[in-house]
C-alpha cells in the first residue's frame, strides 16, 4: 500500500510539473503583455479642431499631427488615445483625478493646482513655453491699455496658464483682479461676449488676432517684445501610477515628441510648422508668424525644464499661494523628473541642441507682485 502510495505520489508530481511546463509560456506571454500597456491616454488642455481633430501652438501638437507616437508604438499593439477637452487644464485635472488619463498637456497653474490638490504626478518635458497674452477690446472702446481696465469687465479664463501672467501684468499696473469686474470665460463664449460688447475687454491668446483682423476686436496689449514674466508655460506631465509601472514607455513618449521638437526647433521648418498649426482654423499662418516675431524656435519649443523655466515654475508656486489658488507650497525640484528626457536627449545626441536659458528677469513678476 505504501509503495502504491508513492507511486500514485511520484505520478502526481510529474503530471504537476509537466502541467506548470506546459503553462510556461502562457504565463510568459502573460508576464510580457502586463509589462506593456494596452492603451495610452493623452489629455489635451485644449479643444481640438477639424476632422481629424487637431491642436496647435507646441510640440506636442506637433507630434499630435504627424502621428509621431502612434508610430513610436504600433509594433508593440499600444493603441494611443487623444482625448480633449474645452474646459482647458481644470477639465484635463478632473480626468486626471478620476485616473482617465496616462499623460496630460497643460499649462503651469493648472497641473500646479491638481499638485497642491493631491495629484500625483511627474513634469517630464516642457512644451509651448512663453506663449504670449493678448488683450482685446471692441474696435470702438475707449481702452488703450492695461491700465485703463480699473472697473472693467474683463474676461479671464480662470485656472488656465493664463491666469497668472495676466494677474503678474495686473499687479505691474498697480492692480489685481479685485479691481476688475472679472468674469470667468472660457475662450470661445470671451470671444462671443467681446464681439457682441457684453463685456469690455478680454485675456486670451494668439487666437484674438483673427477677431482683429475681422474688425471685430482691437488688441490693446501683447506680451510680444515685452517681459518673458508675462508669458504662459505648458508642459507634458506623467502620472506617478503610469511612470513607475511603465518607465520605459515613458520614456519612449518623450522621445517621440522630443523627435518632434527637434523638427519643430529648426528655423528652415518655420513656414512649415506655421502651415501645419494653421490646418486648426484657430489662427492664420499669418498670425503664427505675429506671435512668433522675433522669437527663435528652439526657445518657444525647448522641451527643457532650464533655470529659466524652473523660476518661472517656482514663481507660479508662489504666486499661487499668494492668491490663494492653493493652501500648500510644495517643492518644484522634485516635482519635476528630468530622468526620461535626459535618457532620450542622450539617446537622440541632443544633449546640447537646445541652449539653457538663465533665469534673468523671472523673478521680476514675482517682485511686482510683493
Amino acid at each position: 500500500m505504501n509503495h502504491a502510495r508513492r507511486s500514485i505520489l511520484a505520478g502526481s508530481l510529474q503530471l504537476a510539473a509537466g502541467m506548470a511546463l506546459a503553462g510556461a509560456p502562457a504565463l510568459a506571454a502573460a508576464a510580457a503583455a502586463a509589462a506593456k500597456p494596452a492603451v495610452i491616454r493623452i489629455g489635451v488642455a485644449q479643444p481640438a479642431y477639424g476632422n481629424p481633430p487637431l491642436i496647435a501652438g507646441s510640440s506636442l501638437a506637433i507630434a499630435q499631427a504627424t502621428g509621431a507616437i502612434e508610430q513610436e508604438f504600433k509594433a508593440d499593439g499600444i493603441k494611443v488615445e487623444w482625448y480633449f477637452f474645452k474646459g482647458a487644464g481644470p477639465a484635463v485635472n478632473e480626468a486626471l483625478s478620476n485616473r482617465q488619463l496616462d499623460f496630460a498637456y497643460q499649462g503651469d497653474l493648472p497641473s500646479i493646482i491638481g499638485k497642491a490638490a493631491g495629484l500625483k504626478t511627474r513634469l517630464i518635458l516642457a512644451t509651448g513655453v512663453r506663449g504670449n497674452i493678448y488683450l482685446a477690446v471692441p474696435p470702438d472702446s475707449p481702452i488703450r491699455s492695461v491700465k485703463d481696465l480699473r472697473g472693467k469687465r474683463v474676461a479671464i479664463f480662470k485656472g488656465t496658464n493664463g491666469q497668472l501672467p495676466i494677474d503678474r501684468l495686473l499687479a505691474a499696473n498697480g492692480m489685481t483682479e479685485r479691481d476688475l469686474k472679472a468674469i470667468n470665460l472660457d475662450t470661445a463664449t470671451a470671444q462671443a461676449a467681446l464681439t457682441t460688447k457684453d463685456i469690455d475687454a478680454a485675456f486670451g491668446a494668439y487666437d484674438l488676432l483673427k477677431l482683429r483682423d475681422k474688425g471685430a476686436a482691437r488688441i490693446v496689449y501683447t506680451s510680444n517684445g515685452d517681459s518673458p514674466v508675462f508669458t504662459r508655460q505648458s508642459h507634458v506631465l506623467v502620472t506617478d501610477d503610469f511612470a513607475a509601472r511603465y518607465p520605459e514607455h515613458t520614456r519612449r513618449l518623450v522621445k517621440a515628441v522630443l523627435k518632434s521638437a527637434r523638427w519643430g526647433s529648426d528655423e528652415a521648418n518655420r513656414e512649415e510648422v506655421f502651415q501645419l498649426w494653421a490646418r486648426t482654423g484657430t489662427a492664420k499662418i499669418e498670425h503664427w508668424k505675429e506671435d512668433y516675431a522675433s522669437q527663435p524656435l528652439r526657445v518657444r519649443l525647448s522641451p527643457l525644464f532650464d533655470p529659466f523655466l524652473t523660476a518661472r515654475y517656482k514663481d507660479a508656486v508662489e504666486h499661487a499661494y499668494q492668491f490663494r489658488l492653493i493652501r500648500n507650497r510644495f517643492d518644484i525640484d522634485s516635482w519635476i523628473d528630468r530622468s526620461f528626457l535626459n535618457a532620450s536627449l542622450k539617446e537622440l545626441k541632443l544633449d546640447s541642441y537646445w541652449p539653457a536659458n538663465p533665469v534673468g528677469v523671472a523673478r521680476s513678476g514675482l517682485d511686482a507682485i510683493r
